[in-house]
């Protein structure tokens, strides 16, 4: 049962743009005049903006629509994205990606990330031309951690789930992976913090670590 489709997370995973975001984020929130705990930021992660917007105008009763919120945050942080001199891929991805590649895997990429982000993410490192499908969660009915994004992933690679494999890094993408029934590896950065690993079916900090060369093991 050969692996034959990697199914890869964004952010966290390919790139780190959580400090953009949490800056963007916390400007909106002044912006808004919201206090937002750290707890709550944390349980955030992984979701979409939209859920997490949609979140905020319920808990603090918004005059704004999500939409509303959405705009703003996400203007901050295409400032924040161009701008940032930090802003990088993360490192041994690219590496990584290209080893897949070449080994003839099929790469899909289902972020919760609005499509404009995954676009604006592709376009700057030139990641496009190695990935056979992106998928943004704020597209679907379902954010993560429903199994629904890494299902459609894996109808877009054209393989069977046994077949297939997904990088993770955040509690609720590994629980979408498990629910989904596919492989997940879970990768553990510097910047990971207060997230759950335990149904993942492995843990790696290092990207060499599941290179084509390596994984085969586990497939």
């Amino acid at each position: 049962m050969p692996l034959k489709a990697v199914l890869f997370d964004m952010d966290g995973v390919i790139v780190d743009t959580e400090p953009l975001h949490r800056k963007a984020y916390f400007k909106m929130f002044d912006d808004l005049g919201i206090e937002v705990s750290e707890e709550l930021y944390t349980s955030f992660t992984g979701s979409s903006t939209k859920r997490v917007c949609t979140t905020l105008v319920e808990k603090f009763n918004l005059e704004e629509s999500h939409e509303d919120l959405a705009a703003i945050k996400r203007n901050y942080f295409k400032h924040y994205f161009d701008h940032d001199p930090d802003f990088d891929l993360i490192s041994g991805v690219r590496n990584l990606i290209e080893n897949y590649y070449e080994n003839g895997i099929k790469l899909v990429l289902a972020s919760s990330a609005h499509m404009n982000t995954i676009n604006w993410v592709f376009e700057k490192f030139d990641l496009e031309k190695h990935f056979v499908g992106k998928i943004s969660g704020a597209d679907l009915q379902e954010s993560k951690p429903h199994p629904e994004i890494f299902i459609l992933a894996s109808e877009i690679a054209g393989e069977p789930k046994e077949h297939c494999m997904v990088i993770e890094d955040s509690t609720n993408g590994i629980e979408a992976a498990s629910a989904a029934e596919i492989f997940c590896v879970a990768y553990q950065s510097a910047h990971s913090k207060s997230q759950v690993y335990d149904k993942a079916n492995l843990l790696v900090s290092d990207y060499g670590d599941i290179s084509f060369e390596k994984i085969g093991r586990y497939f």
